[in-house]
């Protein structure tokens, strides 16, 4: 007996899938991964814990998805890391795991690649939450490998869609990345990122926003936190945020503090968003534009992108 079950885990390891994975092949998908990962999204974290309820931790939490998807790993971080087999991260796929250091000392936390450079993971200050893989001020530097513990098809209806596909800006803030977003926009990104809600979810505080408003508790929310004052009266919910509004709006809505000079040629120290600005820069959430003919600027009165806001929010 013991020979055979060393027979059948030598095959299993020749296979690339390590004796610790089980896979239900004919079920799993990137997309069952990739959905069964994003409903947990904003569950809280705890060390040591299981329940997406009341808390759980990074490699409970992979475990938890993947066990959902059909396929059964172990539970702690560096076991996790021993199972299926390594992948290069220029050949990442969605579903692969993927493995840091944020420790000092060796792997430490895991989270679950679903494409356009993002994973998602149980994070210990936001819970379950989407974050850039190549983050500069900290997930990039803290990467140290990944792992295939399913062999997926090569391509993914639902997961590897294109950013620039069309959603609800209700469902998604960040659809059409490239475009300018608008104040609605990021005020529900903001408040979904912060939690905040409206004290009077129904009242009228706008002109143009209505009692019948679907996002009228949206807007309530970020107006009673003194995060976005409209102008005249009015919310005005389609126009554009220029970078130096967007500028004051995180400095207050992330009470951030602190201030360094930014080395930026278009911000001159009497502008009014000068301490904003200043303020980005000293947290290490802005670096302006670095290259292009641009570079070495801030761009205020440029338009924010879904992009921009995208990563104003990962460095946060």
């Amino acid at each position: 007996m013991k020979r055979l079950l060393f027979i059948l885990s030598a095959v299993l390891v020749i296979s690339g899938i390590a004796p610790h994975a089980t896979e239900a092949a004919t079920t799993v998908t990137q997309s069952t991964v990739v959905n069964t990962a994003k409903k947990y999204l904003g569950a809280p974290y705890r060390y040591g814990g299981s329940s997406v309820k009341t808390g759980i931790d990074c490699s409970a939490y992979t475990q938890l998805v993947y066990k959902e998807a059909g396929v059964s790993i172990p539970r702690t971080t560096g076991t996790q890391m021993n199972t299926g087999k390594a992948v290069a991260k220029s050949n990442l796929q969605t579903g692969d795991l993927v493995f840091f250091n944020t420790s000092g000392k060796g792997v430490s936390h895991v989270g679950i690649y679903i494409g356009s450079n993002s994973f998602i993971h149980a994070s210990t200050s936001r819970g379950v939450t989407i974050t850039s893989l190549s983050d500069p001020y900290y997930w990039g530097s803290k990467y140290i490998g990944a792992r295939r513990i399913a062999n997926f098809p090569e391509k993914a209806p639902v997961a590897e869609k294109a950013p620039e596909v069309a959603q609800t800006s209700a469902k998604n803030p960040y659809a059409n990345a490239a475009k300018p977003i608008t104040r609605l926009q990021a005020a529900e990104a903001i408040v979904k990122e912060l939690g905040i809600k409206a004290k009077y979810p129904t009242a009228t505080y706008f002109k143009d926003i209505p009692g019948n408003h679907p996002q009228l508790a949206v807007v309530n929310a970020v107006y009673e936190a003194g995060i976005f004052t409209g102008s005249d009266g009015n919310f005005n919910p389609e126009s554009g945020l220029s970078r130096a509004q967007m500028a004051k709006i995180l400095v207050e809505a992330f009470d951030l503090e602190g201030t360094t000079p930014a080395p930026f040629k278009d911000v001159p120290a009497d502008s009014w968003a000068a301490p904003y600005v200043n303020t980005l820069y000293h947290n290490n959430v802005t670096t302006g534009y670095t290259d292009g003919p641009k570079a070495g600027t801030y761009g205020l009165n440029d338009k924010v992108s879904r992009t921009q806001l995208g990563k104003f929010m990962d460095r946060l």
